[in-house]
């Protein structure tokens, strides 16, 4: 009987109590790790990976800024007239309580929706919808009421929310006028504003730079907002409103800031009480779509905002399946397994490029990770705001 180990790579959710600001979140994080693997009866091993979400290390950092915080800093930042709002994803949790804040910083926005769905995969309307109207969504723009001739309202299939509407009424609410215009080229709202805050979160860098050079006088992003404190808010230098999260129908919850002092302590805290030289990672949204709903889920700016070294880089796997049925397409039982095994001891420092990797996922370890993480820690009331991952950096030769 071989005693080679029968399992490999492990995701555990692990219980903790509910975070409140102020927390010790390094204190809190390492005695919930130990606490569990003493229940559960597992030990901690090097290179284990300790990932911590991003919303209750915000939490503990007591990271929040209400409406009228982001409505005096975007006044401040873009001159309380009209505003060109576009691209923004089509979300109650992400961006409603965001876009009470601008509208209140306005007279006037005039929003602009990606179609047929927002940046992350919320649609609109569908493809075949627009193929029978005819439309083109890489030039054509459409105003509201040719949007509603054409598609009338549409429901978000799981919220069944019409956006359109909550939208326009959500700005109105906050006494600014409203106008709603659908475009995929960031240089059409300026036919009807110079002064624009673009609100998408992966591809706002090369839109501001765009906007720029069509001569918008003003050009911000949702990572240009609430980068400093306003009244004594919390604030995210890097990344602003972007990764924020609403708290309550006032406030938003911001994206963890300084975060890399904390990874390391837990790190620190952990090596002192096991002898263990664990990783740690804080994380966000994971990097994965729903073939479903078409959503792909990730909405802040990054997967994980910090971690230690030994999260740097990416994968360096071989492909089992191609060296099976490629290199030793002759060899089975123990034969075949010795030689795999080889390979994999003897595997080059960077396959890149090599037809032996290919086929591995090229993405980077917290994304990958982290995406893990995401999915084992959920979003609803598992209680799990800590997932420890066993066995990630574990190969086929490791027993």
């Amino acid at each position: 009987m071989s005693n080679q180990r029968k399992v490999g790579t492990v995701s555990r959710g692990i219980r903790c109590p509910i975070i409140r600001q102020g927390d010790n979140m390094a204190e809190i994080v390492t005695s919930s790790v130990l606490e569990a693997a003493e229940s559960e009866g597992f030990k901690l091993n090097d290179r284990d990976v300790i990932a911590v979400t991003e919303s209750v290390v915000a939490r503990s950092q007591g990271n929040y800024a209400s409406v009228s915080d982001i409505s005096a800093d975007v006044k401040s930042k873009l001159g309380g007239g009209t505003i060109g709002v576009i691209w923004p994803i089509l979300s109650r949790n992400r961006f409603a309580v965001c876009l009470r804040g601008i509208a209140g910083g306005a007279k006037k926005i005039v929003l602009m929706l990606s179609y047929p769905s927002d940046e992350v995969g919320n649609e609109l309307v569908s493809l075949d919808k627009l193929d029978e109207a005819g439309i083109n969504p890489y030039c054509d723009v459409l105003t509201l009421k040719k949007y509603r001739e054409l598609f009338g309202a549409n429901l978000h299939p799981f919220t069944g929310v019409d956006y359109v509407e909550y939208y326009g009424n959500l700005i109105r609410e906050c006494g600014a006028e409203a106008e709603i215009i659908f475009a995929n080229q960031a240089k059409a709202i300026l036919d009807y504003t110079d002064c624009v805050l673009t609100c998408d979160i992966h591809t706002r860098k090369r839109t501001k730079r765009i906007l720029k050079a069509a001569g918008a006088r003003i050009v911000c992003g949702l990572d240009d907002i609430m980068t400093a404190p306003v009244n004594g808010s919390g604030c995210n230098e890097m990344y602003g409103l972007l990764g924020s999260n609403k708290s309550d129908e006032e406030h938003v919850k911001l994206f963890p800031r300084d975060c890399k002092d904390l990874v390391y302590d837990i790190q620190k805290r952990i090596l002192n009480a096991t002898g263990k030289h664990v990783e740690v990672m804080v994380y966000g949204d994971g990097a994965f779509k729903d073939p479903q709903g078409k959503i792909w889920e990730l909405a802040d700016p990054i997967v994980s905002p910090a971690f230690t070294d030994g999260l740097k880089g990416t994968p360096n796997e071989l492909k089992l399946k191609y060296l099976a049925d490629n290199d030793f397409k002759d060899l089975s039982g123990e034969a075949l397994k010795n030689a795999i095994e080889n390979s994999i001891r003897t595997k080059e420092k960077n396959l890149v490029g090599s037809m032996t990797s290919e086929g591995t996922t090229p993405r980077q370890l917290t994304d990958l990770i982290g995406s893990l993480c995401d999915l084992t820690s959920g979003s609803g009331d598992k209680g799990t705001p800590v997932v420890l991952v066993q066995g990630y950096f574990d190969n086929y030769t490791n027993d």
